[in-house]
């Protein structure tokens, strides 16, 4: 099965800078030895210039595989939570393509964050726009001191990746120059009684409501 990334757009271009780059190095190379110093190093330097760019272009195309394209408000998930006793309850997540996960939580609140990538207008032009992926469930205290002390219980929502573009953005300045990597945009509710919400998010972040009734999913 070939990979979605494959078939991208972006990917492409990926593979066609870096073809043509190293076609230009192969060039500086034969100039070398026609002992023409000049053409060697302009074809080298724009050749090796082209893989550089390809390389970046395929790696972000291959990092943003698992988000979902954000241009307005989205259906993250729906979310079931049925409290099972003092500050314990079961939080279901149904995703909008059918998969459903069960977590079970210790806590007053249901707390959940994401990552949100948000691309400059130069990435815009390119086709990539904000783009989410959910990434932790937990159990939250209301009391400060339970939140240190009390059993704690969270649960990765995010998957493993062959590119992280956050950990990139992070250990790479001249990557602020496409996108801006939001890590921790998190909302949490109380957990009082059995009730069908809806997780939200938007531009601006995350957000939690109770579902229309006619809209509730069924478990």
């Amino acid at each position: 099965m070939i990979p979605d990334f494959a078939t991208s757009p972006l990917f492409v271009a990926a593979v066609v800078l870096a073809t043509l780059g190293m076609i230009l190095v192969f060039a500086g190379i034969a100039a070398l030895f026609r002992l023409r110093p000049i053409r060697f190093t302009l074809r080298t330097l724009a050749g090796l210039l082209l893989v550089a760019l390809g390389a970046l272009a395929g790696t972000i195309s291959i990092g943003v595989q698992g988000y979902q394209a954000l241009t307005h408000e989205a259906l993250a998930a729906h979310l079931k939570v049925l409290p099972q006793g003092p500050q314990s309850f079961q939080a279901t997540l149904r995703y909008p393509d059918g998969r459903e996960v069960t977590f079970q939580l210790a806590g007053d609140e249901i707390y959940i964050d994401a990552h949100i990538l948000k691309w400059k207008p130069v990435a815009n032009m390119l086709g990539l726009h904000t783009a989410y992926e959910l990434d932790r469930v937990a159990g939250r205290y209301r009391d400060i001191g339970q939140e240190r002390s009390a059993q704690r219980t969270v649960y990765q929502l995010s998957e493993g990746r062959l590119v992280d573009l956050f950990s990139l953005r992070r250990r790479y300045e001249f990557l602020s120059a496409l996108f801006d990597a939001e890590y921790g945009s998190a909302t949490f509710v109380p957990v009082s009684k059995p009730v069908d919400l809806e997780l939200r998010v938007s531009t601006s972040g995350l957000l939690i409501r109770e579902a229309v009734s006619k809209a509730s999913p069924k478990y």
